[in-house]
């Protein structure tokens, strides 16, 4: 992927108070302005082409940039004959554009793996490809439902149906386009004079059939459109935090087992409405949330082979955990299940899954699969259950390991595997290994 556009036509009305008439794109975060941390990131990433789209005070941003050269880029602005709002603006400049490009938000701090991303669309060959991430505040936020293969199935706009669960899965507001999808988008009487990508072009791709495709990361991509939100990404970029959640960085992780840990054991969960969150369990996910560890449940889920529950089903117990979580600011960056169970008898069972696998706990099938998708530094990195099979998995990974004494509380005698620590419950066993670690 060798060209970007990034949507430059902000006023920045609410940064008034920090960057006086400047453009948004022009407002310092951590003392160098958002615009050239965002070229810094393409020139990294191997793009070489860089359209601007600009309207408010397009001159000053068309100065800064110059021709892009000392960014190794090749800088083009254009500027908006009338504004067309964030999607308007990229349709009016497909002349200019290349076969399939990146788009970016000129008022947010990012540093995400952007060949990685252009590898999975370019694989998949989808007509657009959305970032997906979870965050801490998705009932405000668009959420998108894709298939076990990233396919999109529906993109949720805000405000969200009450009582209805969702994946934590917001548009992170990063995307690779392709030219030809959108040529080719009916707009007759179906978008608005100055569209959004979001609520009006993706739901029309989807409509006329078109595949998008959610690329989820945990990687760092936020708005900084007001003071406080700069201040916060200024500070995350002070900390290194930015940085470390890159896919380009190995980073650890604090691996988590579902049942009895996050949410109270409910022998072979099938149904949403058994999910209760432990405790303090979210409070210890917040405060996750807001360090350099990734955080990713693995978790045995032999209710699908048993024949208890579709996998459809479980996902729908999924999304009432992140639901709940949700709620409280916190969320998980990724899940992985085993559906295998390799004993057989059972009403309804799934034949198909009554294998013995290399991915049921303790075997580190999961552990591995999570560590190849998300770069985890496995041997930095941290497991948290309350079974002996956890502790035994993280024994095989060459993890530490807390063992804690909600759920099962390592009575299940399964195997001899002594855990690294104890604690009560997630909140403390998160405690001790921030206080560890920091």
């Amino acid at each position: 992927m060798r060209q970007a556009v990034i949507l430059a036509g902000g006023m920045g009305t609410r940064l008034k108070a920090i960057t006086g008439d400047l453009p948004k794109p022009l407002a310092p975060a951590d003392g160098k302005p958002l615009l050239e941390r965002q070229l810094e990131l393409l020139s990294l990433s191997g793009v070489t082409d860089v359209v601007l789209l600009c309207s408010y005070r397009a001159e000053t941003i068309r100065d800064f940039c110059g021709d892009g050269s000392r960014w190794g880029l090749a800088v083009t602005c254009i500027e908006e004959e009338r504004a067309r709002g964030t999607a308007g603006a990229v349709l009016d400049a497909l002349p200019h554009l290349a076969d399939s490009f990146f788009v970016l938000y000129g008022d947010t701090v990012l540093d995400v793996d952007l060949e990685t991303m252009a590898r999975a669309h370019e694989a998949a060959c989808p007509d657009a490809t959305l970032l997906v991430h979870p965050n801490d505040h998705p009932a405000d936020s668009d959420i998108v439902e894709v298939d076990a293969a990233g396919t999109v199935l529906a993109i949720h706009g805000y405000p969200h149906p009450p009582g209805k669960d969702l994946p934590n899965l917001v548009n992170a507001g990063l995307y690779i386009l392709e030219k030809r999808a959108l040529a080719a988008l009916d707009q007759t009487d179906t978008l608005p004079e100055k569209p959004d990508f979001g609520k009006h072009v993706f739901a029309r791709m989807l409509d006329q059939g078109m595949r998008l495709l959610g690329y989820r990361s945990p990687e760092y991509i936020k708005d900084a459109g007001t003071p406080e939100r700069l201040e916060k990404t200024g500070k995350d970029l002070r900390t290194g935090r930015v940085a470390a959640l890159s896919l380009r960085t190995p980073s650890p992780a604090i691996f988590i087992d579902r049942d009895g840990v996050i949410n109270e054991e409910r022998s072979y969960i099938s149904d949403p409405d058994q999910v209760v969150l432990i405790e303090g369990a979210a409070e210890a996910l917040r405060l996750l949330n807001r360090t350099h560890f990734r955080t990713v449940i693995i978790t045995n889920q032999p209710v699908v082979a048993r024949g208890e529950a579709t996998e459809e089903e479980l996902q729908r117990v999924h999304n009432r955990l992140d639901t709940l979580l949700g709620a409280q600011g916190a969320y998980v960056d990724a899940l992985y299940f085993c559906p295998h169970h390799p004993d057989k008898g059972f009403a309804g069972e799934r034949t198909d899954l009554k294998i013995v696998c290399d991915c049921r706990k303790p075997a580190r099938g999961m552990i591995d699969e999570a560590a190849a998708d998300l770069n985890i530094d496995i041997a930095a990195s941290w497991y948290i259950g309350d079974m002996t099979t956890d502790i035994e998995l993280a024994r095989r990974c060459g993890m530490n390991s807390v063992l804690v004494e909600t759920g099962f509380g390592g009575r299940d005698g399964k195997y001899d595997a002594q855990p690294t620590f104890v604690a009560p419950s997630l909140r403390e066993a998160v405690a001790l290994i921030l206080d560890r670690v920091a």
